[in-house]
């Protein structure tokens, strides 16, 4: 079956003029063309679309997107560099990862912080209390956000 750029766009949930400047940047270079020059995707497109979607979401530039779809026109030669650019963009991914883990961690003891501040009317109460009064599942947080820098710490 045959799309248009904007029957594709609203498969994938994003705006047709996205499509069209993946076309213009090189991303799709196979892609079918009408009679009339409209751009037309097929069934087998999809995968090639996710990709390109998943690429750039995980941080990947357009430019090494475009590299990275070529490559297989290279033949299997390049499986170990289209390997290695992935398995670089997973440790990126995992790192930011952490990160967003770590900043979850914090704003998840902020709610408990205004949480418990509100039920007992002051937040004299929350900020009274040393990490060992904490949920435990909060006290990394609790740490991390009050650590002062150059001081070694002692665990409890």
């Amino acid at each position: 079956m045959l799309y248009t750029a904007g029957e594709a766009a609203k498969i994938l949930g994003i705006p047709a003029s996205t499509l069209r400047y993946y076309d213009k940047e090189g991303l799709l270079p196979e892609l079918e063309r009408s009679s009339g020059g409209m751009r037309m995707f097929r069934d087998s497109d999809f995968a090639s679309l996710r990709l390109i979607q998943c690429l750039k979401k995980a941080g990947l530039p357009l430019k090494e997107i475009r590299d990275f779809i070529r490559l297989p026109n290279d033949g299997q030669k390049t499986i170990d560099t289209r390997l290695k650019i992935l398995s670089h963009q997973k440790k990126l991914l995992r790192k930011k990862m952490e990160e967003l883990e770590d900043m979850m961690g914090m704003v998840e003891y902020k709610i408990w912080y205004y949480e418990t501040a509100k039920r007992a009317g002051t937040t004299k109460v929350p900020a009274g209390m040393d990490e060992t009064e904490l949920p435990v599942y909060l006290r990394d947080a609790y740490v991390h956000l009050h650590a002062v820098p150059g001081k070694e710490r002692k665990d409890l």
